[in-house]
């Protein structure tokens, strides 16, 4: 499958409004505008998804969804790709990624729930006691992989992973963060 499906154009012919948010792509993908340029759509990416986390978004390109569960950095997908999408997967991040707690978190409202904390791997993120007998949520942001794990338990959908507002890539690995 080596022709690329531009569905963007399509939608807006068919007047579906496109999303305003970007797509986080596979780990390790050098930056958004490569992974436009070079990805083959072939789906071999999803087929080898242990997961089940990617999936055809926009414009036909694979995408992470992390409602789907958790990525456990196999590397099963960088491994059967084709193109070179992806920088060193030994040295650099997989993915630069904001991630933050909402306003509609259980905790935050005075309902006791640590399901996120509990699904974390790398102990990013904590609860503590502060002026109520709630504790209360904060992600350790050096300490978080961004693996996704407490966004699919999370009964709230509280917790958001996403591409940094003031980059044009989804995934700017081995770059500093502004």
């Amino acid at each position: 499958m080596g022709n690329k499906i531009d569905q963007t154009r399509r939608n807006f012919l068919r007047g579906k409004r496109l999303s305003t948010t970007s797509a986080i792509r596979l780990p390790w993908v050098k930056s958004e505008q490569h992974f436009v340029d070079s990805c083959s759509q072939c789906r071999d990416c999803i087929s080898q998804c242990s997961e089940n986390i990617i999936s055809i978004g926009a414009g036909g390109f694979p995408e992470i969804d992390f409602n789907k569960g958790e990525c456990t950095f196999c590397q099963k997908c960088v491994q059967v790709c084709q193109e070179p999408l992806f920088t060193d997967v030994e040295n650099d991040p997989a993915w630069q990624l904001d991630i933050s707690i909402k306003d509609n978190c259980l905790a935050l409202n005075q309902i006791h729930c640590q399901s996120c904390q509990d699904s974390c791997e790398t102990e990013a993120i904590k609860f503590s006691y502060l002026t109520s007998s709630i504790p209360q949520p904060s992600i350790v942001e050096s300490d978080c992989n961004r693996c996704g794990a407490c966004v699919s338990v999370c009964p709230q959908n509280s917790i958001s992973i996403s591409v940094p507002k003031s980059e044009d890539v989804a995934n700017v690995a081995g770059m500093e963060r502004v």
